[in-house]
Parts: structure tokens; C-alpha cells; sequence
């Protein structure tokens, strides 16, 4: 589990806003799965809508700028994006995401790794925590605006009910390039080692150390 800061500037979250403001929603349960729509309580904007379908874009190309993302992720293929709304009363129970979901090119795609990107300050609403279960407990987030927090799909976790104020957020799902967490690990441990390397040989080691392990371990 890992947060990543300032994933949108706070020009790019007016404009996130202000679309979403415009945007029709409806029920959220209309696209959880059978046990999560027991506890799911929300509103989503309509992913058929083309304003609601550019602000996903815009979040997708804005994830992939940022220098951690990639190397941590390693993209491969992308879930469509949801935007929630949760006001006074709303929650999410305990769940966790299914296994397969459909892309954004309508074909099923394994879920690696889930993202939530928080689109409202925390100062502005009260409750609405994500809450990750974690081998010690829950780990609660509740990070600034324009932060994402990306964590492995599988994770039981929740949303805790709104008690005032407005939460909104982008959530989505990506299919990783590498399946296993522990060799995403090693790769980003190492893009890290690289990033600190001068110009020259060592730094040559490590992309040819790299991309020899993405070889061995990346699906296509």
C-alpha cells in the first residue's frame, strides 16, 4: 500500500470538480458485484457519458505522468474508471473487488492492483475514510486531494460512512504487466537504485539487470 502526493495539481481538481458537477449519476450498487451490492451505498457517474469519459482520460494520462506510478504499477491494461459521490449517511462495508472486471477495450482483465484518487480535501467532509485491512489491522486513509492510494486487489476494505460534507473520488483496477507482487517489488526497488545512479557503467547494469527480469517475468 503506498500513497502517492500531488497525482493532480489543484487547477487539475477544479476542473475534475466543476465536470463532475455537470455529470448525471445514479445508484452505485449498479456496478458492484452480488456481495459487495449488499453494502455498497454511493452514487457513480455514468460511464456512458462522453464528459464523464474524458475526466477518465484525463485521470488515466495524469496517474501515468507521475514518476512513481509506472515503475511501481507497470501497466498493462486498465479497468473503465469510476467516479463515487458519497454525501451524509453514505458508506461503503467491507468487500473486497472481484477478480476479473471488464477493460476499457471490453474484454476481462485480471485486477493486480487497485487505485482510490481522492478529489475533495478532507477538510471539507467528515468521515469517509478508506479503510485497508492490513496482516496488523485496518490502516486508514484519508490523504489531500489530488493523492492516490494504490494497493493490491484482494484487500478486504471499506469506506466508513460520511457524517457531513461531500466525498469524491476516482476509483479503478489495472491488470500489471508483472503478476506478482514480490517481483514488482524487486523491479521497483531497482528503478529506485537506478534513478540514484550517475551516467555510466553501473547505471547500464541496471537497466540491463531490469529489463532481463521484465524478460523473465512480464505476461503479454
Amino acid at each position: 500500500m503506498i500513497v502517492l502526493a500531488d497525482v493532480l495539481s489543484a487547477e487539475d481538481l477544479e476542473r475534475l470538480r466543476g465536470g463532475l458537477a455537470k455529470a448525471p449519476f445514479r445508484d452505485g450498487k449498479a456496478t458492484a458485484g452480488s456481495a459487495a451490492r449488499k453494502v455498497k451505498d454511493n452514487l457513480q457517474a455514468r460511464g456512458d457519458d462522453a464528459t464523464v469519459q474524458a475526466l477518465a482520460r484525463f485521470i488515466r494520462d495524469a496517474l501515468e505522468r507521475h514518476p512513481v506510478f509506472h515503475p511501481l504499477v507497470r501497466p498493462a491494461r486498465w479497468s473503465n474508471l469510476i467516479f463515487s459521490r458519497y454525501s451524509s449517511g453514505q458508506q461503503y462495508g467491507l468487500h473486497t473487488d472481484d477478480a476479473a472486471m471488464r477493460g476499457e477495450d471490453g474484454e476481462r482483465l485480471r485486477t493486480d492492483l487497485s487505485f482510490t484518487l481522492f478529489l475533495t480535501d478532507p477538510e471539507t467532509y467528515e468521515g469517509g475514510a478508506l479503510l485497508l485491512d492490513d496482516l496488523d489491522g485496518e490502516r486508514e486513509f484519508r490523504p489531500a486531494a489530488g493523492s492516490a492510494v494504490i494497493y493490491q486487489t484482494g484487500r478486504l476494505h471499506r469506506v466508513t460512512p460520511v457524517t457531513a460534507g461531500e466525498r469524491l473520488a476516482c476509483v479503478g483496477w489495472i491488470q500489471s504487466l508483472v503478476r506478482r507482487q514480490d517481483q514488482r517489488e524487486i523491479l521497483f526497488d531497482l528503478e529506485r537504485v537506478r534513478r540514484a545512479t550517475p551516467e555510466g557503467e553501473p547505471r547500464l547494469l541496471a537497466d540491463k539487470t531490469i529489463g532481463n527480469l521484465l524478460r523473465m517475468w512480464a505476461e503479454t
